[in-house]
């Protein structure tokens, strides 16, 4: 390393004339929004087994209601999941790491 690249180390600020936040806050509303999915999955799921488990003709109607639940949140990760791409897709065009337009 000679002294014209010690200048980036020691002084990380003149990196990026800007500072941008890291996610950008679109980036942390959707992996806020998709963390919240995950959790409610994992509890519908863990019953959903437990109904199962337990299962003698009794409980097929909230099954049904807690599939049909776990198919809507799918899709709603879903569209969560394209907004957080196009985010992280718009935060690297900002940076100069990628082209497009936005």
């Amino acid at each position: 390393m000679n002294e014209e690249d010690l200048h980036v180390v020691e002084n990380p600020d003149r990196i990026c004339p800007g500072k941008m936040e890291v996610p950008t806050p679109k980036e942390q509303e959707a992996l806020a929004a998709m963390k919240s999915i995950k959790e409610r999955v994992r509890g519908l799921k863990k019953r959903l087994v437990s109904l199962k488990n337990s299962d003698r003709g009794q409980n097929t109607g909230e099954m049904s209601s807690l599939e049909k639940e776990l198919d809507r949140l799918k899709a709603e990760w879903d569209q969560w999941e394209e907004k957080r791409t196009a985010a992280a897709k718009e935060r690297m065009i900002i940076l100069g790491h990628e082209e497009g337009t936005m």
